[in-house]
Order: structure tokens, then sequence, then C-alpha cells
């Protein structure tokens, strides 16, 4: 399938990769993008060959949040009925198969949300995240309120939410936001060798525990 904002391949036939690709914007999100990450990792996960995805952006930014441009003409009405980008983020865990975010460079606001939403994150060491909403006004509407408690508690998640203020790979780590650190030259190459050690597990038995931990 071809796309326009995303690049897609596979690592040892086993591993789905995605790579966010508006360089001009900082892998900002808007709804064609999100489309297209949805499509491609229900793709990878009807494929029987493919046994985790990794999703990735580029050195400079994983995703700098939401394409506020792109949203600029919208209004409340518009959101709600189409579903806007949550649609999709909900397609990153209702697939069956694990997805690990290769975090590189800045990961803000509905960027951060989208690695939360991810089964596990590794992050370079230029890799940085940040919940900004309220400095713009809104609510982190992308599953930060949902996510970020249960990775760091709830006092924690609440003073990164109502500052704003930019965490650092060691703090993120230090919170449990990362489970991971390496380096940048190898961040893919990284997550790539971690999705090869999931995908050996049962595919089944790895869907059916995944489904449960996260509705429990």
């Amino acid at each position: 399938m071809s796309y326009q904002t995303i690049q897609t391949a596979t690592h040892a036939d086993k591993v789905g990769v995605i790579t966010l690709n508006r360089p001009k914007q900082l892998n900002a999100l808007n709804g064609e993008l999100m489309d297209e990450l949805g499509a491609a990792l229900k793709a990878y996960d009807a494929d029987p060959a493919i046994g985790c995805m990794v999703i990735t952006g580029s050195e400079k930014a994983f995703a700098a949040g939401a394409d506020i441009g792109a949203m600029a003409t919208y209004n409340f009405a518009d959101v709600y009925k189409q579903d806007f980008i949550t649609r999709n983020w909900e397609t990153i865990r209702s697939v069956r198969k694990p997805v690990i975010a290769a975090v590189n460079g800045a990961a803000s606001g509905l960027g951060a949300d989208t690695a939360l939403a991810c089964d596990f994150i590794i992050a370079s060491e230029w890799a940085s995240f940040a919940w900004s909403y309220m400095l713009r006004g809104i609510i982190p509407d992308g599953g930060g309120m949902y996510f970020l408690p249960r990775r760091v508690g709830l006092s924690k998640a609440k003073q990164l939410i109502f500052s704003g203020r930019k965490v650092d790979v060691d703090e993120a780590l230090s919170l449990g936001i990362v489970d991971r650190k390496t380096k940048a030259d190898s961040l893919v190459a990284d997550a790539q060798a971690w999705a090869l050690e999931l995908s050996q597990a049962s595919s089944t038995a790895l869907a059916l525990t995944k489904t449960i931990l996260n509705q429990s």
C-alpha cells in the first residue's frame, strides 16, 4: 500500500516498522497521518508473518504534537463527528501484537500521547517528552490523562500536565515513562532487536495476554 505521510518496512520478515514522515512539520499529527498509521498497524496486525511493530519518527522529532494549523478551522462539532485523530489513536491499543515506540527528539502533546499508547517506549539520549496542552488552553485529549497516571502515578502526572514542562530522557526513564534508553544512532536497530525478541512468543498467547492486561 502506498502512503503519503508514513513509510513502512519489515525487519527480518517479523517486525513491521512504521516511520512517521512529515519532516517539515516535525511529524505533527493530522488526520491523514493518523489514518495511514492506523491502516499500517492493522495491515501488520493481520499479517501472520509479523510478530511485533515499531513506530518511530525522525532525528528531530518523534511527533511534535497535533497539527494545529490543520485544526484551525475545526469546531467542536467537526471534531466530535469525525472522531478526529482519536479513532486511530485507539487503533494502537486495539491491535493484538505488541507495539514499540522508538523515540528520538521531541515527543510533545499528542505525539507524547501516541508514544504512551504503545506497549513500550525505547528512547535515545536526545528524546524529550512534554504534555504542553495547558499552555495552549486545551486538555490532554489524546490519551495522556489515561496513560500518564498509570505510568507515573496521579500526582506526578498532574505536575507534568499542569506545568507542560519538558522532560528529558533520563527523567522520563526514572519516572517510568520510558522503558529503555539507548543511543540515537542505534535506536531503530535496538527497537527492532527488542521487537524480534517479542516475536518469538506464541502469537496467540501473546495476543490474548495483551488484550487481557489492557482490559484489566
